[in-house]
């Protein structure tokens, strides 16, 4: 094949990949722009269009509804609450668990992975885990939330294997230098880890502000349920509770259900997204871990 040939076949094949991966783009940005458009736009466009990306009329009313109260607030108070020192508690014993774990010398280590990589194949389901968090008395505080799943056995995994990789030099030349075991964690292991670590926090940190199932089950006292749980109620109850605030303020008109709940989905969503720039750098590392090093 001549060189002229060649260059056509490149020219087309990254017109291809220019075209599907930008398809792709689309596909994935383009239903968010939809939910953002339809969260501003009002009772009649949402009936008579169906699908837009720019309201013809901005209307407020549907973000004015769900921070009427300072309940929204409250509940995205604990929502920070949780994520924030959830994902500390899960960073630290996954770390340090697989810290000792990745010490090959370390007894009984084959019986622990062993009792990790069960618990990655069997549960013991939501009954006896409902009956644990009862017997220790964590219902209806925040700590049901955090300690349950405090350790995700894949991710306690993938951690170990990093640690492993490490050269065993670098640790050497630390311990000569009169390093602790405390002291290699903090001084050269975690540094060096910083890819894997932004990786897991990122993942324990959207768990944590998405999950709302644990709050149902756990939390009874309104004044502590977290965002999305506080947002499913509003989505729920919102007809009752805007015949409510109808018969308290005859000037007020609900808006329709369908741009509440785009509106709780945007809600939901900006503040985990704000945080991902922030990881982007390490994430882009971490996700790569697995990969084949020339």
């Amino acid at each position: 094949m001549s060189k002229r040939n060649r260059s056509i076949a490149g020219t087309i094949f990254d017109a291809a990949n220019i075209i599907f991966l930008t398809a792709c783009a689309l596909a994935a940005v383009l239903p968010f722009v939809y939910v953002v458009a339809g969260s501003f736009a009002s009772d009649a466009e949402l009936t008579s269009r169906a699908v837009f990306f720019i309201p013809e009329s901005l209307t407020l009313d549907a973000y004015k509804f769900i921070f009427s109260t300072d309940t929204i607030m409250q509940s995205i108070g604990v929502s920070v609450y949780v994520t924030v020192i959830g994902t500390a508690v899960n960073l630290f014993f996954t770390v340090t668990m697989a810290y000792a774990l990745a010490r090959r010398g370390l007894w009984g280590r084959n019986f622990v992975l062993n009792l990790v990589i069960f618990s990655m194949l069997f549960g013991g389901g939501m009954i006896p885990t409902y009956l644990v968090v009862r017997e220790l008395h964590l219902l209806d505080s925040l700590w049901s939330l955090m300690l349950p799943g405090a350790i995700s056995a894949f991710n306690l995994i993938i951690v170990k294997n990093f640690f492993q990789e490490i050269p065993k030099e670098i640790e050497d030349a630390g311990r000569i230098d009169g390093c602790t075991e405390l002291g290699l964690l903090g001084r050269i292991v975690l540094p060096l880890s910083m890819p894997v670590l932004a990786t897991f926090t990122l993942f324990y940190a959207v768990g944590h502000w998405n999950d709302f199932f644990a709050a149902l089950l756990y939390i009874n006292d309104p004044q502590k349920w977290p965002l999305q749980v506080m947002l499913r109620q509003i989505v729920l109850l919102s007809q009752a509770a805007a015949g409510d605030m109808n018969s308290m303020d005859p000037s007020f008109v609900a808006p329709p259900d369908q741009s509440i709940k785009m509106a709780v989905i945007v809600v939901g969503t900006i503040p985990i997204l704000c945080v991902y720039p922030f990881l982007q750098k390490h994430f882009a590392k971490g996700v790569l871990l697995g990969s084949v090093k020339g």
